[in-house]
C-alpha cells in the first residue's frame, strides 16, 4: 500500500473513533488521499457526482423510506398488529410470535430494519410489557424480528447491493423471501385474543394495509413496473390510504414525514457518497486486486471463503456500522467471488443478512440503541436478552451458507438466475 492510503485509513479510522459522522469521515479521508498523492481533488467531486447521476436504482432509497415513515404516522401499524394478534396471538407465548409475523408483514412494505423497530416493534413492546414479558426481551425480540426488513423486499440494503454489484433487484428481491421467514419461542404464556365475532372486524380493518405487498411484488414479477419504480407506488400508496381513505395524514403530518424522510436520505446518500469517493481510492491502489490474488493464493475452496467472510463481518458487525461495512468492504470482495464461482445474487442476500445481525449484537448494535431510546429501557437489560436471539440469527445464516439453495431456488424458477 502507498502512503497516501495508509494516511487514509488512518484519517478515517481516526475520525470514526472521535464519533466524527462516517460519510464527512470518508470524504475528508479520500479528499485526503488525493492531496497525499499529488492528484487533483476535484476527482471527489467527479467519482460522486458521476456515479450518483447515472445510477437510477438510488432514487428507490427516499422513496421507500417515505412509504415506511407514512406507515407509522397513522393507523397502519396498528392495524396490521391487531391482524397478526387475531391470527397467532393465542399460541405459547403469542406476542412474540405476533411480533415476528408483524415484521413478516410490514418488512414486505417498508424495507427498513429501524421504521420496523420503531413502528409496529414499539406497539409489540407495550404490548408485551403490559401482559408481563420481561421488558429487556421484548425489546431483544423485536430487535431480533427487525432485522427482516432488510432481507424480505422490498429491502433498502439489497438497492444498495445492487448499485454496488450491479446484479438484479428482482433477483435479489426474490432471493431474500425464503432466508427471511425466520421465528423464535420461549415457555410465555397464552394472551387472549379477539372474541369470534371481532376477529372479522380486525382483518377487514387490515385489508387494505395488507395489499400493499401483493401489489407491490405483484407488480415487479408481472412486469407492470421496476423494482425502483415499485417505490414511488409504494409512497403513493400509503399516502392515498393514510390521507385520503383513513384521513390520518394532514399537511402537519406530511410536512414532518417529509423533513424526517429529507434528513434519513441525507444521511444514506452522503454515505454513498463517502463510499464512492474511497472505492476510487481502493481501485486506484488495486487493493481488490490485491485482496483477490491473495485469497486465491490461499486455494480456499468456495465455502471455506463464504466461511471465512461471514465470521469477519460478524465481528465487524458489532463494531462498525452496518452501511459502511455494505459500502466499503463487499466492492473489495465482489472481484473474488466472481473468481470463485459464487453468485452475486446469493453473497448478497448471504452478506445483507449477515450484516443485518449486527444491527442487533452488543455493543454496538444500532437496533438495541434506537429501542432503549424510544423505550427508556435500559441497555443492560437488552443487552442480557440478546444473546440468545443472536444465536439464533447466526445459525440461520450459516444454513444459509451450508444450502445456497435457501436463496436460489426462488429466482432460478421465476427465470432470475441461471
Amino acid at each position: 500500500m502507498s502512503g497516501p492510503f495508509l494516511l487514509l485509513i488512518g484519517l478515517f479510522l481516526g475520525l470514526a473513533i472521535a464519533r466524527v459522522p462516517i460519510a464527512l469521515a470518508m470524504l475528508c479521508a479520500a479528499a485526503a488521499y488525493l492531496a497525499a498523492g499529488g492528484k487533483d481533488i476535484g476527482l471527489v467531486a467527479d467519482q460522486v457526482l458521476n456515479s450518483l447521476y447515472s445510477s437510477y436504482v438510488l432514487i428507490a432509497i427516499p422513496l421507500f423510506m417515505l412509504a415506511a415513515n407514512l406507515m407509522n404516522v397513522g393507523s397502519i401499524s396498528d392495524r396490521l398488529f391487531a391482524a397478526c394478534h387475531a391470527l397467532i396471538g393465542r399460541m405459547k407465548g403469542g406476542l412474540a410470535q405476533v411480533d415476528v409475523l408483524v415484521s413478516v408483514v410490514f418488512s414486505s412494505m417498508s424495507g427498513s430494519a429501524v421504521a420496523d423497530a420503531a413502528g409496529p416493534g414499539l406497539i409489540t413492546i407495550r404490548a408485551m410489557e403490559k401482559a408481563g414479558y420481561p421488558r429487556g426481551f421484548a425489546a431483544a425480540i423485536v430487535a431480533a424480528s427487525s432485522t427482516l426488513g432488510p432481507i424480505i423486499p422490498p429491502s433498502i440494503p439489497m438497492v444498495l447491493y445492487a448499485l454496488m454489484a450491479n446484479a438484479s433487484l428482482g433477483a435479489l428481491f426474490l432471493g431474500g423471501v425464503v432466508p427471511g421467514i425466520t421465528a423464535s419461542r420461549r415457555n410465555f404464556p397464552v394472551e387472549p385474543g379477539p372474541k369470534r365475532g371481532e376477529r372479522a372486524r380486525v382483518f377487514a380493518r387490515a385489508v387494505a394495509p395488507l395489499g400493499m405487498p401483493v401489489i407491490l411484488l405483484g407488480g415487479i414479477y408481472s412486469g407492470v413496473f421496476t423494482p425502483t419504480e415499485s417505490s414511488a407506488v409504494a409512497g403513493l400508496y400509503v399516502m392515498a390510504l393514510s390521507g385520503l381513505v383513513y384521513r390520518e395524514l394532514g399537511m402537519r403530518q406530511l410536512y414532518d414525514v417529509l423533513l424526517t424522510t429529507a434528513k434519513q436520505s441525507a444521511v444514506i446518500l452522503l454515505m454513498i457518497c463517502g463510499a464512492f469517493a474511497v472505492n476510487y481510492a481502493v481501485a486506484a491502489e488495486q487493493v481488490d486486486k490485491v485482496l483477490a490474488a491473495w485469497i486465491a493464493g490461499l486455494a480456499l475452496p468456495p465455502l471455506a471463503f463464504l466461511v471465512t467472510v461471514n465470521v469477519v463481518f460478524l465481528l465487524l458487525g458489532a463494531l462498525l456500522d452496518a452501511t459502511t461495512l455494505l459500502l466499503v468492504l463487499v466492492p473489495v470482495l465482489l472481484p473474488t467471488v466472481a473468481a470463485l464461482g459464487i453468485d452475486p445474487v446469493y453473497f448478497g442476500v448471504v452478506i445483507i443478512f449477515n450484516i443485518t445481525i449486527g444491527l442487533t449484537i452488543p455493543p454496538h448494535g444500532l437496533l438495541l440503541f434506537v429501542l432503549a431510546a424510544i423505550t427508556r429501557i435500559p441497555l443492560r437489560e437488552i443487552f442480557r436478552e440478546s444473546w440468545g436471539l443472536v444465536a439464533a440469527l447466526v445459525s440461520c445464516l450459516f444454513l444459509l451458507v451450508a444450502f445456497p439453495a435457501l436463496v436460489t431456488a426462488l429466482p432460478k424458477a421465476l427465470g432470475y438466475l441461471r
